[in-house]
């Protein structure tokens, strides 16, 4: 174990490491219930979405750690699920067959990026400035759909007739009343998820989730009557393992040339979100610690196919997207929530493989995380967004040049309930804002050409 981790080289031992790969379990495990509770609104059956997110989980966690060798955990990713049940299925209305094989298309792509000067080119183009902003958009997001999942903002319709056909009318917000049990469950759950990731406790997120569907049983918001038995969820698997390559899947996808665009465009976006969580998350923890050095980040950036343990750790990421496609999951990213095990004293893949065994026990458990309700999960989504949404502060907002096309990226993608009309926002105005400043020269041609894709893609939803 020594030899093949290098423990005492990286300043470690087996328990510390064994802790580490607990803490990172315990403050990322909500996301076995929250993924589930999420996708399976697309109408993928539940059973299969949370062994799916286990099996990926899994995978790509141990590649993270054998091959790479490094503390970091992978699951499926929150707001890329926001995205493809919300955005995808819901707005542009792709069955999640088809949106799964976008996914598995993504992960081919983050692949073929990581392995070639693609990859180099892409960060190289996007600014400094709108990764921090996609990155705390995103956090808006996922904070949104969880006060949406519990009714806490309502809407009333200006048109209701319009409305019951099921597409987007004007409507005005407000504040939901509180005479609901199921907001007062929530409210409990937020409570505790803000007491406990402020006082630190270990696995809070988890805890504040368990609490709250016990509490939500008097209440009669928690339930046995939907949920599922290990053998129940077993069976459900086969539903969504391989079904990109079912009649459903890829030649759904294509059937229709004029969706092409449109296709290629969420393709990118999926990719885009992913590609710049796993960065942000690298970077962003494995600077401090020593897990990536600068000779490192060095060899990302000038070498080839893997010469870094970034290169492997991106690779492992790329790799977990992929298999999660093809089992029946939403994108499989690189967790920020590893930092907390890595606070814990992890500084290798050990780490890692204790995180994955912990998932697999994890998979007899169906019967009691079927029974969680929404208004358990709802404040900790609330939290994550809080979290994610601190890039926001590298942004430098006193420079309206930079601040624009920031707000833009973030805020539109709450607004507008799309991740990528919030990109589409940010590149466009990025590209607007240097235009006017007389430096279109210094926008990449990517940015512009991405920029060109939203705007086309806009002009042909107006026409249709």
């Amino acid at each position: 174990m020594e030899k093949f981790f290098h423990l005492k080289e990286n300043g470690t031992t087996v328990s510390t490491e064994i802790l580490a790969g607990l803490t990172t379990f315990f403050a990322m495990a909500y996301i076995i219930v929250v993924n589930p509770q999420i996708l399976s609104q697309t109408g993928m059956p539940w059973g299969g979405v949370f062994l799916a997110t286990i099996i990926a989980a899994i995978i790509g966690t141990l590649v993270m750690g054998l091959f790479a060798n490094v503390p970091y955990a992978q699951a499926a990713g929150m707001g890329l699920n926001a995205f493809f049940t919300y955005t995808v299925c819901f707005g542009l209305g792709f069955s999640w067959q088809q949106t799964m094989c976008m996914v598995f298309l993504c992960g081919l792509i983050n692949i073929l990026i990581t392995v070639t000067k693609i990859r180099k080119m892409i960060i190289l183009a996007i600014p400094e400035s709108l990764q921090h902003a996609i990155g705390g958009g995103i956090g808006l997001f996922v904070a949104y759909v969880g006060m949406l999942n519990v009714g806490l903002i309502k809407f009333t319709p200006g048109d209701p007739k319009a409305a019951a056909k099921g597409g987007a009318v004007a409507a005005t917000p407000g504040l939901a009343n509180f005479n609901d049990k199921v907001l007062w469950v929530f409210l409990i759950g937020l409570v505790l998820a803000i007491v406990f990731t402020v006082m630190k406790v270990k696995g809070g997120m988890l805890l504040a989730i368990a609490i709250t569907t016990v509490i939500g049983i008097p209440f009669g918001v928690t339930t046995l009557s939907n949920s599922q038995s290990i053998s129940e969820t077993f069976s459900q698997l086969p539903q969504t393992f391989g079904a990109i390559f079912s009649a459903e899947g890829f030649p759904a996808l294509f059937s229709d040339p004029t969706k092409l665009p449109l296709v290629i465009v969420t393709i990118f976006a999926f990719s885009m979100s992913d590609t710049f969580d796993t960065l942000g998350t690298f970077i962003g923890t494995g600077r401090r610690t020593g897990i990536f050095s600068a000779e490192d980040e060095k060899a990302l950036e000038n070498g080839h196919g893997f010469s870094s343990k970034m290169d492997k750790a991106l690779f492992a990421d790329s790799i977990a997207t992929s298999i999660g496609a093809i089992c029946g999951t939403s994108n499989t990213t690189t967790y920020v929530e590893s930092s907390a095990g890595i606070a814990a004293g992890g500084r290798t893949g050990l780490t890692s493989v204790v995180v994955a065994i912990c998932f697999a026990l994890s998979a007899f458990l169906a019967p009691v995380v079927s029974a969680v309700p929404s208004a358990a999960t709802a404040g900790v989504l609330v939290i994550v967004g809080c979290m994610m949404a601190a890039s926001l502060k590298e942004v430098k907002w006193d420079d309206i040049a930079e601040a624009i096309p920031a707000f833009f990226a973030a805020v539109f993608m709450a607004f507008s309930y799309s991740i990528s009309y919030g990109i589409a926002g940010g590149f466009i105005m990025y590209c607007i804002v240097k235009t006017c400043k007389g430096k279109a020269k210094e926008v990449h041609p990517i940015i512009w050409t991405v920029a060109a894709l939203f705007i086309l893609d806009f002009v042909c939803m107006a026409i249709l």
